[in-house]
């Protein structure tokens, strides 16, 4: 769309918005629906003490399922509505009323986990032989058994559940020094202005064409963090150190193992990502080496990094050519999955253009009863268009989850969900060069998806490296100081981008800027979801019709098994090198392409 005024939500038409409707018709029927809810939920805290009965057992998981499944309901309607817009107190009310109430819930389940766990070594398989109905629920007991190592008496466990909100204590303080109480100098724009300088406004700057904005926005961020680097470097090894000391407490080898337990990921996964990296990291350099001979600079800084090398007049596209051209890139998937694709465009799944209010940014969501809702912001450019290939991904790996498994394994673990997203990404930007003609856009599409690959796998494993040495430095009991952060990071950067990247010492910084570190060993997994969704779309391509019924068998394995193990079924071992490997061949496959059409 390129309106320029902004519309209201009553202003979009109908066929432009998702049909949430059709979960609640009102707010009266989802109040009857939360009311049946807290009725119903009454009953789940009355199985407590009565799981090592095979029938209780069972009768709870049915219970339990029942209300789940209202609850999320309910919660999908609230949280769709108000987020179509933030100003409409009706639904900010209902979502909040859900959320408070979810709390509740939770509370009210909260002894299932622990009293499965305090029975005798077999009591759980001898209630599954007594009972054929709880054959279904093996995988999801054998999940929580396994954490039974890992599990401390009733007292320590409440201790440190009552002691939970300290050990946030660091991340809680990170997030408000630099949301609310870190400011940046004021700098200059293209024109020689005067312009704020905020985190949300700084890449803007970064992709600057004038080396002078870029430069003075780097100094300018950079330096203000290093005016709090002692501050940084004490909130994060906090952090650190606390999730430390948690996973020495549950008994775990390292806290990497301990991070990587619940989806039963393998320590090797992440140390042969990092491994595969450095093992290529010569084709990292050669990319350095070519934006530096595109930009023609004497000499590339990290500064200069995100500045497009090639420029192109802006392509527009409608909802409805990018809709056909998305179809056209998915099209090695199948009739099956097109059709569904189109079924879901069709059926009201996409809530489709910005109006006054509307949540930023795009997702998609939705639970076992309700659709894979998609809300976007589209507004005409190629990102738009990925993005609609994107959250089409996530929403079809939810349809087929949803439909071809029980309730308790409908959902999947993070590890395995943007690998369905990106694998569409990958095929619509396979499509979108193979077939343009125009030097310099093809060129442009060719340099966005390397940048991609930089910046998803490459940078994201640095990250992942620096992660690995802090958690083993206070796992030594070794203490890192501001100078032993900085310097690391400085050595990291300097190994990955090569001799032809002047690496500032302002840039030794930039770890204090990523807040996924107060998230132990989260960063990672875009990489291994990139990689992995880019080995599908290189055997689709390549194999067509045998891969395209595995990758279907994985979107269709919700959590029934383990992400890796599924992974591997669908023909993508993640224990190995070859995933990472195969991504590195396609970013050497772009560079060859990039430096042929020059």
């Amino acid at each position: 769309m390129n309106d320029q005024k902004v519309r209201t939500r009553a202003e979009i038409p109908a066929e432009d918005k998702w049909t949430i409707e059709n979960v609640y018709p009102d707010t009266q029927a989802w109040q009857a629906d939360f009311e049946k809810l807290q009725k119903e939920a009454e009953a789940l805290p009355t199985f407590s003490g009565k799981l090592n009965h095979a029938d209780q057992l069972l009768a709870f998981f049915k219970a339990d399922e029942k209300v789940s499944r209202t609850a999320g309901k309910l919660a999908e309607y609230a949280n769709r509505r108000a987020d179509e817009d933030t100003t409409n107190t009706e639904f900010i009310a209902l979502r909040a009323k859900i959320n408070a109430y979810l709390s509740e819930l939770a509370a009210k389940e909260a002894f299932f986990e622990p009293e499965i766990l305090s029975y005798p070594e077999g009591t759980v398989e001898k209630e599954l032989q007594e009972q054929p109905a709880l054959e279904v629920y093996r995988f999801v007991l054998e999940q929580i058994l396994r954490k039974k190592p890992h599990t401390l008496d009733s007292r320590s466990e409440q201790l440190l559940a009552a002691v939970s909100d300290c050990l946030e204590a660091p991340s809680t303080a990170y997030d408000f020094l630099t949301d609310a109480d870190l400011t940046f100098p004021e700098i200059h724009n293209e024109q020689g202005e005067p312009a704020e300088l905020t985190e949300s406004t700084y890449h803007r700057f970064l992709i600057s064409k004038n080396r002078d904005v870029r430069r003075e926005a780097f100094l300018a961020l950079f330096q203000t963090y290093g005016k709090y680097q002692n501050t940084f470097a004490s909130l994060l090894t906090s952090s650190i150190k606390n999730f430390v000391f948690l996973a020495k407490q549950h008994h775990y080898a390292s806290a990497l193992e301990c991070s990587l337990a619940p989806n039963n990921i393998p320590t090797k996964v992440y140390h042969t990502a990092i491994q595969t990296a450095h093992t290529h990291l010569d084709s990292l350099h050669r990319y350095v080496r070519l934006k530096k001979r595109l930009l023609h600079l004497p000499d590339l800084h990290m500064y200069d990094l995100y500045v497009p090398v090639i420029d192109v007049p802006d392509k527009h596209y409608t909802f409805e050519e990018a809709v056909q051209t998305v179809l056209e890139g998915l099209s090695p998937l199948g009739s099956e999955y097109l059709d569904l694709f189109r079924k879901g465009i069709a059926s009201g799944w996409v809530d489709r253009y910005p109006n006054k209010g509307k949540c930023s940014g795009a997702y998609s969501s939705g639970c076992y009863d309700v659709p894979p809702y998609i809300l976007l912001n589209f507004n005409g450019d190629l990102n738009s268009v990925s993005t609609l290939a994107h959250e089409m991904g996530h929403s079809l790996h939810t349809y087929y989850s949803t439909k071809n498994q029980p309730y308790i394994y409908s959902d999947y673990s993070l590890f395995c969900a943007e690998t369905a997203s990106t694998t569409n990404e990958a095929l619509l930007i396979h499509h979108l060069i193979a077939q343009e003609t125009d030097r310099d856009r093809k060129l442009y599409l060719i340099n966005s998806q390397l940048e991609q690959i930089r910046t998803t796998v490459f940078r994201q494993l640095l990250f992942a490296e620096f992660e690995l040495y802090t958690h083993e430095k206070a796992e030594q009991g070794i203490h890192l100081t501001a100078k032993d952060l900085c310097a690391f990071w400085h050595d990291l950067n300097k190994q990955y981008y090569g001799s032809d990247m002047t690496v500032d010492a302002e840039n030794d910084m930039e770890w204090a800027r990523i807040p996924h570190f107060y998230r132990d060993f989260y960063v990672y997994q875009y990489a291994t979801g990139y990689a992995a969704a880019n080995s599908f779309s290189r055997m689709i391509l390549q194999d067509g019709k045998d891969t395209v019924e595995r990758y279907k068998g994985f979107l269709k394995s919700g959590s029934s098994n383990y992400p890796i193990e599924i992974l591997r079924r669908a023909g993508v071992d993640m224990e190995t090198a070859k995933p990472m490997e195969d991504v590195i061949h396609t970013f050497d496959d772009l560079l060859d392409m990039l430096e042929s059409a020059l």
